[in-house]
């Protein structure tokens, strides 16, 4: 899917002008195959001279850059399976969209401002969108975009304490946060129904591709509770200037209310519960052993230290006036996770989760070798309660839920052990919620079954030769696209990030450093 963010917040602003002149310029157009007289299309008679390899003529294709196809979905979990047409339409599997970020030169300073006083915090700033997909576009005025990331944030432009330079600009990549409805709620600020998008650039991953590959993964396998992820590619534009093109991005479904509304039926059963953002924060990891003072929310207000600039391990994403209630069930929580007994708490666990469900979806994250997570790093997941009850042993409805996030440092990049190659069993010590499981015999079975299912070649899944291919056409697809005017992460080439303690591991090289080898092999000894 290609993806392409117009932001701007600009009087006056002429979208068409925009879409005719800078992004029709970098968009296959299938109506006019004769690039050089696109007022005139000549369908019968296609230019031989120009063939377009993202769109060849059916007649007349051009053998020497044949278009590569984007490898067909047949998980369980799809676009299709939320019956839900915004999510078909914007996390399509099989079109590249277009995004254009257009604001005025005073917001973006304002931004850039911003991020210098503090780098975390989480304002919206004012912008328009242009979302062009094929031959459809969709123009948002005045929606909401900020800046994401915690270790990953960046300044998008110049060096601290500069403004916006129009005449020789340094842009640097950056993940953007797009909230359409941010200032008007609106059914027309939104793109077919769909309120917020996630914009995350590549960082350390010259692939273009561990964490696309890990979402994609988790549908095959029928893990609902992961979101949805594309490629899209991005424009940022300032004014009336030139867009600067920022490449190819990653665009991925937020996880917040409108993530569970969309998977209530047959799946969470309800939105009217709890949900919980957690991270490695200043005080510690979000194990699931104590709680301390290290709960807040979703607001600049509450959730961020101004003065140390940190973020809270548990960030409740509601409303200030439910954060009592929502804290007392997580400590009920914690404190029967860590204090039952093993015949009470194997009782409770089977009650309140679904552990077979969220034993499959730690085996995909152990799989792709996610190392800053729950288990080993107390780092990068989500939990939603269903319910607001408090105790969960005298509610018959409730159910917690183990939501994945966060899967940009996988596949062979890793920072404590070979990842490959760590028993699986032995994932980590930090969380507590795998420790208590993997104390059970039927519980580890469950586990290692999903494991091996994931590694069985005959399966379109894990196993080697399902992923290669998978990741060779979506490379092919997108590497027209990947130089950028940021001058950052110019090319597509295999290898980890530059600081993973294996930096030796590849995933297109299918020899023994191979990554999905190695893993298959280590999941192979279990027993």
């Amino acid at each position: 899917m290609l993806c392409c963010i117009a932001v701007s917040a600009c009087e006056g602003f002429d979208p068409d002008s925009i879409l005719g002149g800078i992004i029709g310029d970098n968009t296959e157009n299938p109506e006019n195959p004769d690039p050089e007289n696109p007022e005139n299309p000549d369908p019968e008679n296609p230019d031989p001279e120009n063939p377009d390899p993202e769109n060849p003529e059916p007649e007349n294709p051009d053998p020497e850059n044949p278009d590569p196809e984007f490898p067909a979905f047949t998980g369980p979990f799809t676009t299709a399976s939320l019956n839900d047409p915004g999510v078909s339409y914007i996390w399509d599997e099989n079109v590249i969209p277009e995004i254009t970020i257009h604001m005025t030169e005073d917001e973006w300073n304002k931004l850039l401002k911003r991020y210098d006083e503090f780098s975390h915090n989480v304002d919206y700033f004012h912008a328009d969108f242009t979302y062009r997909k094929g031959d459809e576009t969709t123009f948002i005025e005045d929606g909401g975009v900020r800046l994401r990331g915690n270790t990953s944030r960046r300044r998008p432009e110049g060096n601290g304490g500069e403004e916006h330079n129009s005449i020789n600009p340094d842009w640097h990549h950056c993940h953007f946060g797009i909230n359409f409805r941010k200032f008007h709620k609106d059914s027309d600020h939104t793109i077919q129904g769909i309120r917020k998008v996630n914009l995350k650039w590549f960082k350390d991953d010259p692939c273009y591709v561990r964490e696309l590959y890990c979402y994609d993964l988790f549908r095959r396998y029928g893990i609902w509770t992961s979101a949805f992820s594309t490629y899209c590619r991005v424009w940022l534009q300032i004014d009336d200037e030139t867009p600067a093109y920022y490449g190819i991005y990653n665009m991925i479904e937020p996880i917040d209310d409108e993530f569970i509304e969309r998977r209530v039926n047959g799946m969470f059963e309800n939105d009217k519960g709890f949900l919980w953002k957690c991270v490695y924060g200043p005080d510690g990891p979000a194990d699931l052993r104590t709680i301390n003072n290290n709960q807040g929310v979703e607001d600049n207000k509450f959730n961020w230290d101004q003065d140390n600039g940190y973020n809270y391990t548990y960030e409740f994403k509601g409303d200030e006036e439910d954060f009592p209630a929502a804290k007392a069930q997580l400590v009920d929580f914690m404190k029967k996770l860590n204090g039952k007994g093993e015949e009470s708490f194997y009782k409770w666990i089977n009650k309140v989760c679904d552990v077979e469900f969220l034993l499959k979806t730690y085996a995909v994250n152990v799989a792709v070798g996610m190392w800053d997570d729950h288990w080993r790093n107390g780092n990068n997941y989500y939990l939603y309660f269903n319910t607001t009850d408090v105790d969960s042993e005298a509610s018959e409805n409730f159910k917690v839920f183990f939501l994945p996030y966060d899967y940009d440092n996988t596949l062979g990049t890793s920072q404590f052990y070979d990842a490959g190659r760590q028993d699986p069993y032995n994932w980590g010590d930090t969380g507590i919620f795998m420790e208590r499981l993997m104390q059970f015999d039927d519980f580890k079975e469950m586990y290692r079954n999903a494991l091996k299912e994931l590694a069985d070649p005959s399966k379109d899944l894990f196993h080697m030769d399902a992923s290669v291919p998978r990741i060779k056409a979506w490379q092919s697809k997108i590497s027209p696209y990947v130089s950028n005017d940021t001058d950052e992460d110019m090319e597509i080439y295999d290898q980890p990030a530059g600081w993973s303690n294996h930096g030796e591991y590849r995933l297109m090289d299918t020899g023994s450093n191979n990554f999905f080898r190695a893993k298959t092999e280590t999941i192979d000894r279990m027993n």
